[in-house]
């Protein structure tokens, strides 16, 4: 991956062969503190004409129109929505969407990936924590966002086996560092073997704790599960996005009080 800036908006920006993924940071924006500055959701205290520009600008500073970005109402589960019209705007895009904070009233749907197949349009997740994971094959390019529900209920296998994905790209997310988690979640991906667990961390050893390992690593139970449904090549940002406050907005170390940035994915023109 690559760091790539236009106009102040700054962002990762992957290869999955003819297609590109983009994961955005915290900069670049309008949004005053605690949403400074590229807070890109509206379902958060900010000020919607301030996300309304933030959206404007990261869709100019990749070379979108907004009504081109596709994004949807997330519910951490496995659904998938699939854009192949030419011609939007459609239900849920940056341009249609851009002031509202009612989108089920709207008529967004409750989907958390998506599937593009057509050249021109782009799709988009909203993280704080989670994983942005962007897939290419055959069958187009796909954008998935990747909480836990999300990967245990199957997301990334619905997602690759949709454009038969041969290429994967891991966006920042927050590491096995700072993810603790119950033992309900662990349980979830035991079937992945040893590795997806890291020991008790600084504080709890500090405060006498160092029982079994509590901290998920996220992006490793995401590799595995791209591994599982055979993604051939699989690149990650390598980046926790708890770790990095003048990066990235963090749902959990911001207690909630965040703002959001994302993933996408992209057809490169010229490509079908």
């Amino acid at each position: 991956m690559q760091w790539r800036e236009s106009d102040g908006v700054r962002w990762l920006e992957a290869e999955l062969g003819t297609a590109r993924a983009a994961f955005t940071t915290r900069t670049g924006g309008v949004s005053e503190a605690p949403f400074d500055s590229l807070n890109l959701g509206l379902l958060t205290a900010d000020q919607p004409a301030a996300v309304a520009e933030n959206r404007r600008r990261l869709a100019a500073a990749l070379g979108f129109q907004p009504e081109r970005i596709a994004h949807g109402l997330q519910v951490h589960g496995a659904e998938l929505a699939t854009h192949t019209h030419p011609d939007p705007p459609f239900r849920g895009s940056f341009g249609t969407h851009g002031v509202t904070k009612e989108p089920r009233e709207q008529g967004i749907r409750e989907v958390d990936g998506h599937v593009v197949s057509t050249p021109g349009l782009a799709a988009l997740v909203f993280t704080a924590d989670c994983l942005p994971v962007a897939l290419a094959g055959p069958g187009g390019v796909a954008i998935l966002h990747c909480g836990w529900r999300g990967l245990a209920a199957g997301i990334v296998a619905a997602g690759v086996e949709a454009v038969a994905a041969t290429d994967a790209a891991i966006g920042p997310g927050i590491g096995p560092c700072c993810y603790e988690v119950g033992p309900e979640v662990l349980d979830a991906f035991a079937p992945l073997g040893n590795g997806i667990t890291a020991a008790a961390g600084p504080k709890d050893r500090a405060e006498g704790d160092v029982s079994a390992p509590r901290r998920l690593d996220l992006p490793e139970v995401a590799r595995r599960l791209l591994r599982e449904a055979g993604v051939e090549r699989i690149e990650s940002a390598g980046l926790c996005t708890s770790c990095e406050p003048e990066l990235f907005f963090s749902h959990r170390r911001d207690a909630g009080r965040t703002g959001r940035q994302a993933g996408l994915v992209w057809i490169e023109a010229g490509e079908a």
